[in-house]
C-alpha cells in the first residue's frame, strides 16, 4: 500500500479481477463438488477416489488464484 492516490484505478482494477476469479472459483468448486456428491450418492466412487478428488478440486482453486500474481493495471 502506498499513500498515492494516483494509484486508486489499479486498485479498482485489481478489485474487479479479484472478484471475477473468486466467482470463477465458486463455480468450478460448487460444480466440481455436486457432479463427485452425485457420483459417490449412487456408489460409483470410492472413497479413496472422491478423497484425491477433492484435493484436486482444492488444488485447481488455489492454481486458478494464483494467476492474480501476473495481474499488471492498465493505463497507469
Amino acid at each position: 500500500m502506498k499513500g498515492d492516490l494516483r494509484t486508486i484505478g489499479a486498485v479498482l482494477q485489481l478489485s474487479r479481477k479479484i472478484m471475477t476469479k473468486i466467482r470463477q472459483n465458486l463455480f468450478w468448486a460448487f460444480f466440481y463438488n455436486a457432479v463427485g456428491i452425485s457420483v459417490a450418492a449412487v456408489g460409483l466412487l470410492s472413497p479413496i477416489i472422491a478423497g484425491a478428488a477433492m484435493s484436486f478440486s482444492s488444488v485447481s482453486v488455489v492454481s486458478n488464484s494464483l494467476s492474480l500474481k501476473r495481474f499488471i493495471a492498465k493505463g497507469n
